[in-house]
């Protein structure tokens, strides 16, 4: 019976020698995040992890995209929307955790050309005249009825007075960097993207910016979702952090919050 028991014993220490890292290994949390957000938050994820041990994955898409994958059931954690727009719609479909979200970042639109177009500084204004600007060629930018940077973009236009002669020369993509990614080819001379966008592409350069007072504020909520793991509370918390705010202005987000540490 000792001998059994002794069995055992080894068995169980076997057991949680093996099993016990490997499930500290386990904690994930999958976010799901604007486009936007792909270069900034790939650095604050990989210095969580390595804070934490908790490994981030990372889907990054247009936050109408991720708002709709989310209503349709994905296992997302944390949403990450480029407006308050898709958050809201996310809120009514009652798929986030009203109490945790955060409007923590703000960013700027501005009309991009290729680095080597000869188009250079140009004053975005009322009667700007987008249309002209752009010849023959196409105009950039995310789907204007759902995309946020489109929505900015075309608030922007509509209020300049610039929309009606500029809409049919507009390629609408179905993601900031996917517009951002058109002017970087030269597939388009003249895209709309947010100003953290056009900062990380070499290809592309600003050659103006819409005044900020021509659209909506532009505001990037953060929250967890219905069904996030309990994880999701500390990340949100480091994404409010200084460490985070540090690496985020660097990529010219605006930090909206007062750091949390």
């Amino acid at each position: 019976m000792n001998r059994f028991a002794g069995l055992f014993a080894a068995f169980s220490i076997l057991l949680g020698s093996t099993f016990t890292p490997a499930h500290a290994q386990d904690k994930a949390l999958t976010v799901f995040a604007a486009a936007s957000m792909k270069n900034a938050l790939d650095e604050l994820d990989a210095a969580y992890t390595a804070k934490t041990g908790v490994k981030i994955t990372a889907s990054y898409a247009a936050s109408s995209a991720l708002a709709k994958q989310i209503e349709q059931g994905a296992p997302a954690d944390i949403f990450v929307s480029a407006d308050t727009d898709w958050m809201d719609y996310a809120i009514g479909k009652k798929n986030i955790n009203t109490a945790t979200r955060t409007d923590l970042l703000g960013n700027s639109i501005v009309l991009i050309a290729a680095k080597d177009a000869k188009l250079d500084n140009v004053t975005i204004g009322q009667g700007f005249d987008l249309a002209k600007l752009a010849g023959d060629g196409k105009i950039a930018t995310g789907d204007v009825k759902s995309v946020p940077v489109g929505k900015y973009a075309k608030a922007a236009l509509e209020k300049l007075g610039s929309w009606t002669a500029a809409e049919s020369k507009f390629a609408m993509a179905e993601s900031v960097r996917a517009a951002l990614t058109l002017v970087s080819r030269g597939e388009a001379p003249l895209g709309i993207v947010y100003a953290t966008d056009a900062k990380i592409d070499p290809g592309v350069k600003v050659i103006g910016t819409f005044p900020s007072d021509s659209h909506p504020a532009i505001i990037y909520p953060v929250a967890a979702t219905t069904t996030a793991k309990t994880e999701a509370a500390d990340y949100l918390a480091f994404l409010r952090s200084s460490a985070a705010k540090t690496v985020l202005e660097k990529y010219g987000f605006t930090f909206l919050v007062k750091p949390t540490s």
